[in-house]
């Protein structure tokens, strides 16, 4: 009895994974392009500074800039600039 009870435990969650993932699909794509979008923005956020625009947050933002060097290539390269918009930091 209780070989059974777990072996319908085990079809429970497969079933429901199963269902979560048909119900989520349509959306992954929206879900990605919308993740992508804001991190485009939180990127021109942390960099408006060094490229002329006043950012009232600078200050804050400042720190957060070693760690999305990494990302910034992918970043102007999909905003369409074919090199980096910085004069005095290069990446390409």
């Amino acid at each position: 009895m209780k070989e059974s009870f777990t072996r319908l435990t085990h079809w429970c969650k497969q079933a429901s994974a199963l269902g979560e993932t048909y119900y989520n699909a349509p959306y992954r794509a929206a879900i990605a392009r919308a993740k992508r979008e804001e991190d485009d923005l939180f990127m021109l956020l942390v960099f408006s500074e060094m490229m002329g625009v006043p950012n009232p947050a600078s200050w804050y933002t400042l720190e957060l800039q070693p760690l999305l060097l990494q990302r910034f290539h992918d970043w102007h390269t999909r905003m369409g600039m074919e090199r980096s918009p910085l004069d005095h930091f290069r990446c390409c």
